[in-house]
């Protein structure tokens, strides 16, 4: 498993479409096979930009997505409605720290 972190920054204008576009699409995501997690995030001091975190079973499936049909439609829609080009990262948990008693 693995994690992959996009950033979106979109035109301040372009939020609330962005957002109900997001909202018709979120759940096809979230049920593509190999993702195992999706989450929306959205910057604390910077309204305008988003980030996707999702955890995908391996590499394949990650592919697989990103050449289907629904991931060109989502993308088709998005892309125009970015101010800055996005940025994206795929990274593996290297440690996890555990509250100790």
């Amino acid at each position: 498993m693995f994690t992959r972190i996009v950033k979106m920054e979109f035109k301040p204008e372009n939020i609330s479409t962005f957002l109900e576009d997001f909202e018709s699409v979120k759940h096809k995501i979230r049920n593509f096979e190999g993702c195992l997690h999706l989450q929306l995030w959205r910057d604390k001091r910077n309204p305008h930009i988003f980030f996707t975190h999702s955890h995908w079973q391996e590499e394949s499936a990650l592919e697989n997505y990103r050449h289907s049909d629904l991931f060109k439609g989502v993308w088709a829609k998005t892309k125009p409605l970015f101010q800055e080009k996005a940025a994206a990262w795929s990274v593996d948990v290297v440690e996890e720290v555990s509250v100790s008693s």
